[in-house]
């Protein structure tokens, strides 16, 4: 693990330190005070990548098309 805070890390960066988290506790060979904080740095990682997705999403949404299909630009985000 990784000793970056996990709110700096990018999607990708914050993907590959999940897999490697879940590649560990699945090997069953971390003692149970390590697994422990690694289960829950994994949370922190999850949480991260799916505000990433979400923000990529909303990114997406928010393309516009014109008539001819090209992108044309972008819309306002909608508020909470």
């Amino acid at each position: 693990m990784t000793e970056t805070p996990v709110s700096e890390m990018s999607f990708e960066q914050a993907m590959a330190e999940l897999e490697k988290v879940v590649s560990q506790l699945e090997h069953g060979d971390v003692p149970l005070e390590d697994s422990i904080k690694m289960y829950e740095r994994g949370a922190e990682l999850k949480k991260r990548c799916e505000a990433k997705l979400k923000e990529a999403e909303e990114k997406v949404a928010q393309i516009t098309l014109g008539s001819d299909g090209q992108p044309s630009g972008t819309t306002p985000a909608e508020g909470p």
